[in-house]
């Protein structure tokens, strides 16, 4: 014990903790579910950048490369609600660990396809092992972080997305020279998944309370502040809220049509980007995997950015309702504008159309904001469930909008009607957040 004088000179006791420096094992954490996600959209991204090869190696029509591009999304969307009912229950670093060992295995797996049925049911599997990801890591954030903090490290969390899109094509592309094709490209992405898995586990194992690396001050900084928010002292009066409540609340559907909305649009550029760059800018697949670096880096920029200003806004004193829907609004209609101005033909060069895709991505990934959404509207048990509710709405759009886009386009011929769908999407985000109530939780 220390001793310190008040001011009418009578020793008070302080333990030595008062005068310790939190640890930031949390950010650690964080951290490495920023270097999960990012392997994770990596593995993702693998099929949509060596598509092009792909498609020329197995003779595959517009709408079956569509059809393959969506098929991942429906075991993702199927598995939401259950990964987060699961990640509610139990240990929901345990569920991220095991899930991410299996989608490496079966990433590897795909690399010895031979055929669209057989690409397509391993696909399927993949987005059933990959599903975990995103309800755990909201799990996480109600467990590690103060909502003060979440808007960092949800945007930690969501850049990954953009940050393994941007880097998948490089990587993909280095390890299809290095493994001699898109089969050594996928093989290599799968084994990269199973190291990087591990790395990840030796730091986000265990909680608050079970942490070694983990000072006193920390541990209490999250306890307390996590207390205040949940009034976990009084817990019995906020557990008598079901599921089915949160069904009736305007809060939870606006936040899966804005969901929805952010995903349609990056999902749809994330599966047809690629392709779009090839037909309408004439690019080799090098020169297509250098553009996804700078168009996607900009969406990992943007979303920390916006985080930052977030949790910086609400340290000064904004207010959530103020804060979150500002930047979710601004995010969705600049988004909006942008697209809008590529689809009527303003940009004329690469420059410039790499440009408009660039700023409309570091705009839209200020989105990634919705993933403090969960934590922020929901009583504690529930909130992987309701992240997995918000999940599979945004991943209904990953499985309609690669297909309705690769109709559109065997159809058509032109990709306007996809950037007009995308543009309307924007806007919908944009709206749709305006009707999200930061300041009260469900069932309060």
């Amino acid at each position: 014990m220390l001793e310190k004088k008040n001011s009418s000179l009578e020793p008070l006791k302080v333990t030595a903790t008062e005068y310790r420096k939190p640890t930031n094992v949390r950010w650690h954490v964080f951290i490495m579910l920023l270097v999960l996600c990012a392997i994770n959209y990596v593995d993702r991204a693998v099929l949509s950048i060596a598509m092009p090869l792909i498609q020329k190696d197995l003779e595959l029509d517009p709408a079956i490369v569509g059809i393959i591009l969506s098929s991942f999304f429906w075991g993702y969307a199927l598995m939401q609600i259950p990964s987060g009912w699961i990640a509610d229950r139990y240990r929901p670093d345990k569920l991220l660990i095991g899930s991410s060992l299996l989608w490496g295995i079966v990433q590897t797996l795909t690399g010895f396809v031979n055929g669209s049925k057989l690409l397509i049911f391993l696909r399927v599997i993949l987005g059933i092992a990959e599903a975990p990801l995103y309800p755990s890591g909201a799990k996480l954030q109600s467990v590690w972080l103060t909502s003060k903090e979440r808007g960092r490290g949800a945007t930690l969390l969501d850049s990954g997305s953009s940050l393994g899109t941007a880097i998948g094509g490089p990587v993909i592309i280095a390890f299809i020279a290095w493994f001699g094709g898109w089969r050594g490209a996928l093989i290599g992405a799968g084994i990269l998944t199973i190291v990087v898995s591990w790395v990840v586990w030796k730091v986000i194992k265990g909680t608050p309370e079970t942490n070694s690396r983990m000072n006193e001050a920390e541990r209490e900084h999250i306890k307390n502040a996590l207390e205040k928010e949940y009034n976990l002292d009084i817990q019995d009066s906020k557990l008598a809220i079901k599921i089915t409540d949160y069904f009736k609340s305007r809060n939870f559907w606006a936040m899966c049509i804005g969901y929805y909305s952010l995903n349609t649009v990056f999902y749809g550029l994330m599966t047809w980007g690629p392709n779009y760059l090839e037909k309408t800018q004439n690019l080799d697949i090098k020169i297509i995997g250098s553009s996804i670096l700078i168009i996607f880096g900009f969406g990992v920029i943007g979303e920390l950015i916006g985080g930052w200003i977030a949790d910086f806004w609400r340290s000064k004193g904004g207010k959530d309702n103020t804060v979150m829907r500002s930047l979710l609004f601004i995010g969705g209609l600049m988004t909006a504008i942008c697209i809008l101005l590529l689809g009527l033909g303003v940009a004329t060069s690469l420059i410039g159309v790499i440009v408009l895709l660039s700023t409309a991505l570091f705009f839209l990934r200020w989105a990634g904001l919705y993933w403090t959404i969960p934590a922020t509207i929901s009583q504690r048990k529930h909130v992987g469930t309701i992240a997995g509710c918000m999940n599979t709405a945004g991943n209904i759009a990953g499985i309609v909008t690669p297909i309705v886009i690769g109709f559109t386009i065997s159809l058509t011929g032109s990709y306007f009607i996809a950037l007009l769908l995308f543009v309307f999407f924007g806007l919908t985000l944009a709206l749709a957040s305006l009707f999200i109530n930061f300041n009260k939780k469900i069932g309060a």
